[in-house]
């Protein structure tokens, strides 16, 4: 047997994803830098699932796609990244679906009252199905961008403040609120008759031991590894009030540099890896739970009686929510469809 044929026996017996480069070795000349831009910590689950897909990346590309992986908002914000991206100054991003809003407003489709704490795999038929089709052709459309596959998840986002305990959604009356951004998130803190404020996470932590606002809506794991419990936070009302997604996208700027097997390869690595990604994100979010607790940080669980009774409360007013989200019919429907007789 040939050196050629021992490699595509090994190739076919193992499942390699990149099969089209094995029967070349990428010279300098051939390399393609990608660089990644997040805002948030290298410990946070997204960061870990993105910088295992790079490295993932480069291995199957042997080489040929060289990656950089710029964190803690080193290059951009997640509220500016979509521009970078749109400019070329960036060729990856994962941003979260809340900074999109103001480009594409049915990515807001999260904070629908059906989907107010919701079960994964009910999320999951909107994510993965229809709806999350409907969204991506519009991001990708309006970033000039490509999406890669299935959404990143972060997990459940809840309220989090410093010095007021939260037992109910009235308890947050008056309080400012820190919002991660999109019209749905400062819909809902104004719903409950609280003050919106949208500060980059980055600075999210000077910000909170400052005063500058009294709570903030977030998810466990990104409050643990940003340690906010030593900027003040000491309480969580967990009503898991919407599932937070991350949506990895490269710039068209990059892609055109790429032919049809580079493409398919990013793609291809991305969907092999994906679940793991999302199972990783759901143990971080239990280990941070945990965490916070050991560090202090009250939580306050409401009951599914509470939730079901908040969620009517909230279908009561979803014409203003649509109004103030500009979410289109289109997708409202969509969503329905997806959701059911589960919402």
């Amino acid at each position: 047997m040939t050196a050629l044929n021992r490699r595509a026996f090994v190739a076919a017996t193992t499942g390699v994803i990149a099969a089209p480069y094995l029967s070349r070795r990428a010279f300098a000349d051939d390399t393609i830098k990608l660089r990644c831009s997040l805002d948030t910590a290298p410990s946070h689950p997204r960061n870990q699932a993105i910088s295992d897909y790079l490295g993932k990346l480069e291995e199957a590309s042997h080489g040929k796609i060289k990656t950089e992986l710029f964190q803690s908002g080193q290059l951009f914000a997640d509220l500016n990244v979509t521009k970078a991206l749109l400019q070329g100054q960036v060729d990856m991003a994962s941003p979260g679906t809340w900074t999109m809003t103001g480009l594409v407003p049915d990515v807001d489709f999260c904070q629908l009252p059906a989907l107010y704490s919701p079960a994964v795999e009910v999320y999951r038929r909107c994510s993965d199905g229809a709806p999350g089709e409907h969204v991506n052709k519009q991001l990708e459309a309006k970033l000039r961008s490509h999406i890669l596959g299935h959404w990143l998840e972060l997990g459940n986002e809840n309220w989090y403040t410093t010095k007021k305990e939260i037992r109910t959604l009235d308890d947050l009356s008056g309080l400012k609120i820190r919002s991660p951004g999109g019209a749905g998130i400062s819909w809902r803190i104004a719903f409950v008759h609280g003050i919106p404020n949208v500060t980059p996470w980055p600075n999210v932590p000077l910000a909170l031991s400052q005063g500058t606002f009294d709570g903030f809506v977030s998810s466990d794991e990104s409050v643990n590894s940003a340690k906010l419990y030593e900027a003040g936070v000491k309480y969580s009302y967990a009503d898991h009030q919407f599932y937070a997604n991350y949506i990895p996208m490269v710039s068209d700027t990059f892609w055109s540099k790429l032919g049809d097997p580079d493409r398919k390869l990013l793609r291809d690595v991305w969907q092999a890896n994906v679940e793991r990604y999302r199972a990783m994100s759901a143990k971080s979010q239990a280990d941070a739970r945990k965490t916070m607790q050991a560090n202090g940080v009250t939580f306050v669980d409401p009951s599914p009686d509470q939730l079901v009774a908040d969620r009517k409360r909230m279908i009561a007013s979803q014409a203003d929510l649509i109004r103030d989200t500009k979410l289109s019919p289109e997708i409202v429907k969509l969503v329905g469809d997806a959701v059911g007789s589960h919402s």
